[in-house]
């Protein structure tokens, strides 16, 4: 038990060490044997800025002694919350090389998250850009640090005037080299969890464990030197930075191009540009990107892969993929607090376009359990519980919560609906609490929007619960469309048509522009349900 977050029972890991899982490397260590064994090759590209291996490690060790010269130091936490760009990959491991550690924030986040991540990790210091998508973050960080303890708030780009340092100007208070100050079992980084409602809880990732996962995660993804990763979701995603992202890439020796936005435009060009050879998105811009194809045809014979996932992508929208982008999909399954399922290269089409894979380690422990913790039978959908060598056994600084996440002999309840086949592929069904209940009958709102992705007209979709006096709730449906937006007659007589039952189909429709998203991607339900309410 540490002091902030229990850990890994000492029988457990040392089977992960003794089975090869955990290597006893550092980050640090790390980034310096890829230089070593890469040096020249392109490690990383920024629109028009290059790194090879060997220069993104001097840039590394130029900002790292900046840290050590502000007195940063082993076990400072820091808040990181930059758009993809480079500085943020020289930042992540200039903190790894002082032995501090990398609280991963979103783009996207404001100051009610910042203030709770400062507040909960402890954080010394803040590392933002100065402007981006037309937000001034400097305006944000003085905000915090008039309630917070923030010692250091650095920023790329213009400083400003509120006493700030510019990223440009670490090497002016260079201090000391720094390496070797971390030991593998110490806590590396903190993510945030992904859930829709509430603020993010704080999750605790170790040297070996997430070494682990990105290390895994290049394997079964067949990725070689040869690789090159379009980066298209925010950077500090837990998908985007090691599933297997950008630290799977490089485990690997391959190239990682970091896309400044996720338009299809952009994804297409720059796979066009830098020859790209996996790409990872999210299922609600696989539509778009389909819709784009058909019009511009971008030249897509360099990518060997597309991943999706984040969240359940639907089967129908799976089967379009392949044979109209002419590229073999991947689906991939997983939480930042650890487990990750992939379905394998050599899978059969319809076990990938219809599953979301098998676990990644021979370790990944697995039970899909009724609400008593009973195990169902094979093809019955239960909730996900799982233990391993990569999945956290407690929440940082939360043990109230850890109480009711986990069972007494360490099993996360990972809140996910799923069912188990008999080949150990899991087909997502959707979230425990993201059930509507109509009368007692339990609506699962992924299976409807799944059917409902498939309508013709539909672009974008997502079933809502509104209270209702006699029914307790009734599902609505939200979309968003191509042209003109079908009726409710025409919705329900199509879903019919596909058997779905009667209780599950939307009692209304509600036609939006577009859906409001949460910090890393997904669609915001909670704020749909404020409108419902309002």
């Amino acid at each position: 038990m540490t002091q902030d977050w229990p850990g890994w029972p000492d029988s457990d890991a040392q089977r992960y060490r003794a089975a090869g899982y955990w290597a006893g490397r550092t980050f640090d260590q790390l980034v310096t044997s890829w230089a070593r064994d890469h040096g020249e090759r392109t490690a990383l590209v920024d629109g028009e800025r290059r790194f090879s291996y060997a220069a993104l490690d001097a840039e590394i060790d130029r900002v790292a002694r900046g840290l050590r010269g502000l007195g940063v130091e082993r076990g400072d936490r820091f808040i990181v919350q930059l758009p993809n760009i480079a500085e943020f990959v020289i930042g992540w491991f200039a903190l790894q090389r002082v032995g501090a550690v990398p609280v991963h924030a979103m783009p996207a986040h404001r100051a009610a998250e910042i203030d709770h991540l400062a507040r909960l990790s402890g954080a010394v210091g803040y590392l933002i850009t100065d402007r981006h998508s037309r937000f001034d973050y400097r305006e944000l960080a003085a905000e915090v640090q008039r309630t917070r303890q923030l010692r250091h708030v650095i920023v790329v780009g213009d400083p400003g005037e509120h006493g700030f340092v510019g990223f440009t100007e670490l090497a002016e208070r260079s201090g000391p080299a720094a390496t070797g100050t971390s030991s593998s079992e110490d806590l590396a980084l903190l993510l945030l969890s992904g859930g829709t409602t509430g603020l993010p809880k704080l999750i605790p990732r170790t040297h070996d464990d997430y070494a682990y996962n990105a290390r895994a995660s290049s394997e079964v993804c067949g990725l070689t030197a040869d690789s090159v990763y379009l980066a298209v979701l925010p950077i500090g995603f837990n998908y985007t930075w090691c599933c297997p992202g950008a630290l799977g890439t490089w485990c690997a020796g391959g190239t990682v191009v970091l896309a400044p936005n996720p338009s299809p435009e952009t994804v297409f060009s720059l796979i066009e540009r830098e020859k790209v050879t996996i790409a990872a998105v999210n299922p609600p811009l696989v539509p778009y990107l389909l819709a784009e194809y058909e019009v511009s045809r971008p030249d897509l014979s360099t990518l060997r892969l597309l991943q999706v996932g984040s969240a359940r992508l639907a089967d129908d929208l799976a089967r379009r993929i392949t044979p109209e982008l002419g590229v073999p999909i991947q689906q991939v399954f997983g939480m930042a607090e650890g487990l990750l399922n992939y379905t394998r290269l050599d899978d059969p089409d319809e076990l990938r376009c219809t599953t979301q894979g098998v676990p990644l380690s021979p370790d990944d422990e697995i039970r899909v359990v009724d609400e008593d913790d009973r195990t169902v039978p094979d093809g019955e959908p239960g909730e996900l519980l799982t233990r391993g060598p990569y999945t956290l056994r407690g929440y940082y600084r939360a043990a109230e919560h850890n109480e009711r996440s986990f069972t007494a002999d360490g099993f996360y309840r990972t809140g996910d609906l799923v069912r188990q086949l008999p080949s150990g592929h899991l087909v997502v069904v959707g979230r425990v609490k993201d059930q509507i209940n109509r009368g007692g009958e339990k609506i699962p709102s992924t299976e409807v929007e799944g059917h409902l992705l498939a309508h013709p007209a539909v672009k974008s979709a997502a079933l809502v619960a509104q209270p209702d006096p006699v029914f307790g709730e009734i599902p609505v449906a939200f979309l968003v469309c191509h042209d003109r937006p079908p009726s409710l007659p025409e919705v329900t007589a199509f879903l019919k048509q596909r058997g779905l039952a009667a209780y599950k189909l939307p009692a209304r429709l509600e036609i939006v522009d577009e859906f409001p998203h949460t910090a890393v991607g997904k669609i915001d339900k909670k704020a749909l349900s404020e409108r419902l309410q309002a």
